[in-house]
């Protein structure tokens, strides 16, 4: 039922909260009770005056009488009903549920939000869990650990006498490892319990590339005003591991690159005439399309029209680079979605594939993802060139053109789709 059908319907919903009769509510509005009937059972249209007259005597905004609960929240009921097929919500009668019963509408949507949020921390979670190399390491350690402790203390318990020297030196060893093992158990439940900047802290050498980017909102404000590279990374810098460092500095010799080459105000002007569309935007301003890619991840909310996506990768398909989105999550280890066209692009180098996906998240949110690969460094003599992948991703509006969405996920480990022939492990999600 349209949702400006549904005004008579909110107005006896609002009148019984408040505690009248109809016939009072009529008299009040200077109407019939019959007519007031008619209204609130769909049969007769009402604005105008007598509906800001029935809004002033409930003691409502006209506005909600009249188009009832908020857009989003009834956007995001369709999203709880979508995510649970097998329940047969009654889509057709959302918006009725929403203006009939607006605070059970609301604690239903908050409870999804909430679902959501903790979706994504177990999404999170479970890729530190599968790929982790801290934690794979110190698991090792720990192994490794206990079973020199077991040889040790089956050949002390083994009959027969041990000469002295021997017993002080497996008691030694004994001891050592043990305290070796404790110290190692003290600092893997430290990082396991340790909050998302800890963790990062004692995490590999990209991570604590992306956290510190991240904080930043992967904008350097004094290299888009003509700074010093080393200024940038002493500021950004601190605290870092010395592998995590000249990966920032690398990234910082790219982004002053890139900044000199398409400055800030540059963009200004396109961007609100041509939108985010990398190919227009490379055509415009005379500069390489996966340069314009890099550029728009690198902008501040206040100059892009929408938020954007960019993942970056090498011939070996390991992100180098990852700039998420709310619901375009990217796996923090490892390679992604093998179906993501950023992936597609390292066939068809020099190719722009552009295309919407759609990954499995909790709303219907599509992307129009953008990819390119080209090579790195110059031409050599008798080599192939190495290949880098850019691949943008920008939401698309709610009506497009309706070209189908092609299904990606995250990365296999955590992608609900069971089938799909480009799967590489199985999903935890499987049960």
């Amino acid at each position: 039922m349209p949702r400006d059908t549904l005004t008579g319907s909110r107005i006896r919903e609002r009148r019984i909260m408040r505690g009248l009769k109809q016939s009072e509510l009529a008299r009040q509005a200077g109407i019939s009770a019959s007519y007031l009937n008619l209204i609130e059972h769909n049969r007769r249209r009402i604005g105008g005056k007598l509906l800001n007259d029935i809004a002033a005597i409930l003691d409502v905004e006209a506005v909600m009488l009249a188009e009832g609960a908020e857009a989003t929240l009834i956007a995001t009921l369709r999203e709880a009903a979508l995510d649970a097929p097998r329940a047969g919500a009654e889509l057709d009668r959302v918006e009725e549920f929403a203006g009939r019963f607006p605070g059970w509408a609301q604690v239903l949507s908050d409870a999804r939000a909430r679902v959501a949020g903790l979706e994504r921390s177990v999404e999170t979670l479970t890729d530190r869990m599968t790929h982790d190399p801290h934690l794979a390491a110190s698991l090792h350690e720990m192994l490794s650990t206990v079973t020199a402790i077991h040889s040790a203390a089956s050949i002390l318990a083994e009959p027969g006498d041990v000469d002295p020297e021997w017993q002080a030196r497996f008691h030694r060893n004994i001891h050592e490892d043990s305290e070796r093992l404790a110290e190692t158990s003290r600092g893997l439940v430290t990082y396991l319990e340790a909050d998302s900047e800890a963790a990062t802290e004692l995490g590999v050498p990209q991570e604590e590339l992306d956290s510190v980017l991240e904080a930043a909102g992967h904008h350097v404000p004094e290299l888009e005003e003509g700074g010093a590279v080393e200024d940038a990374a002493a500021r950004l810098g601190a605290g870092l591991s010395n592998t995590a460092r000249q990966l920032l500095d690398a990234w910082l010799q790219r982004y002053a690159e890139d900044a000199r080459a398409v400055p800030i105000e540059a963009l200004r002007l396109p961007l609100e005439e041509d939108g985010l569309d990398p190919m227009r935007l490379s055509a415009r301003l005379g500069s390489e399309p996966a340069r314009i890619m890099r550029r728009l991840a690198a902008m501040p909310p206040e100059v892009l029209p929408d938020p954007v996506g960019l993942a970056i990768c090498d011939a070996s398909g390991v992100l180098s680079y990852r700039k998420p989105l709310p619901d375009f999550p990217m796996p923090r280890f490892g390679a992604a979605c093998p179906l993501w066209p950023l992936y597609r692009a390292l066939n068809r180098p020099w190719a722009m594939l552009s295309m919407p996906v759609q990954q499995p998240v909790r709303n219907e949110t599509r992307f129009q993802a953008d990819a390119l690969a080209t090579p790195l460094g110059g031409i050599a003599v008798n080599t192939d060139p190495l290949f880098e992948a850019h691949m943008l991703v920008r939401p698309l509006p709610a009506r497009d053109d309706g070209t189908p969405a092609t299904a990606v996920g995250a990365a296999c480990r955590i992608c609900p789709r069971m089938e799909c022939h480009g799967r590489r492990e199985p999903s935890v999600l499987a049960g």
